[in-house]
């Protein structure tokens, strides 16, 4: 196997093993210089990832060893792995899946670069007794509220399908700087987004004439990336702390909430029905 011990630790770094067997922490350590404690707390956080046979998959077990024509990845990226994963408040465990209130800040799902800050990687670590842990639909990291969390992947794909046909109800509490029309029946909004449909229904339930801001009631038939927000910016309506759709000097979060979430049950069929108290 070659080896570079001047290689420095750019964002990917892909190393192609040509040797019958070697441990992954000495491959790593010997290519990019990092010592093995650090490689490993890495590894932990999913920053590390193996081709096997056009496979490729997250590796965190620091005794694996290595094959011929494997290739080694590490996704380096300091900024992601200096984050430090915020706690989810857990709302109910049915077995099968349960409710989370993510915070603010916290991720939906991991990425290449790592995934010790996505909610399902730390249900899995935290949830007692322990289980996996599937995403079956996302809510933004610059977001809040309940989220739904399968615990198979079985459960998963149930979810999955209740999205796909719309059978799950999600409302959510948006505040948006100015003046929202009052009106008894919500406004809809169905501009395309990236090219598919977006469905949007808006309700304003108060104004605080001294900020100009307005409280609104928002579903959802769609779940587009970054829907909510980017509808209301494409109607003039700001959502307060969206530095990424208008609101770029914002020192507050993101007041964006998912606070109801509604469904019949793939497990049982029991209606069920979750929801936050609204903040002020």
């Amino acid at each position: 196997m070659s080896v570079n011990k001047n290689l420095t630790i750019a964002a990917e770094n892909h190393w192609l093993i040509d040797q019958e067997s070697i441990n992954i922490v000495d491959c790593l350590q010997i290519n990019s210089g990092i010592s093995k404690t650090s490689l490993k707390e890495i590894m932990k956080k999913g920053a590390v990832w193996v081709t096997h046979n056009d496979n490729i998959k997250r590796v965190r077990r620091a005794n694996k060893m290595l094959k011929m024509g494997d290739t080694l990845h590490l996704y380096y990226n300091e900024s992601v792995l200096n984050e430090v994963p915020l706690e989810p408040v857990l709302m109910t465990d049915l077995g099968d899946y349960s409710i989370w209130n993510k915070p603010y800040g916290l991720r939906s799902q991991g990425s290449k670069w790592g995934d010790h800050c996505a909610i399902n990687r730390w249900v899995e670590q935290h949830l007692k007794p322990q289980r996996p842990a599937f995403i079956v639909h996302r809510l933004d990291r610059a977001a809040k509220g309940l989220i739904i969390i399968a615990h198979s992947k079985k459960i998963a794909a149930k979810f999955s399908k209740l999205f796909r046909l719309r059978k799950i109800k999600k409302r959510y509490h948006v505040w948006v700087h100015g003046c929202f029309e009052k009106s008894s029946l919500p406004v809809t909004y169905t501009d395309n987004l990236d090219g598919k449909t977006a469905v949007t229904h808006v309700k304003r339930l108060e104004y605080d004439e001294a900020t100009d801001k307005s409280l609104m009631d928002v579903e959802i038939e769609t779940g587009r990336k970054h829907q909510i927000r980017r509808h209301l910016s494409m109607h003039g309506f700001i959502v307060v702390g969206d530095r990424l759709y208008g609101d770029e000097s914002a020192s507050v979060d993101l007041k964006l909430e998912a606070f109801e979430i509604s469904f019949t049950s793939p497990i049982d069929g029991s209606y069920k029905h979750f929801f936050l108290k609204q903040e002020g």
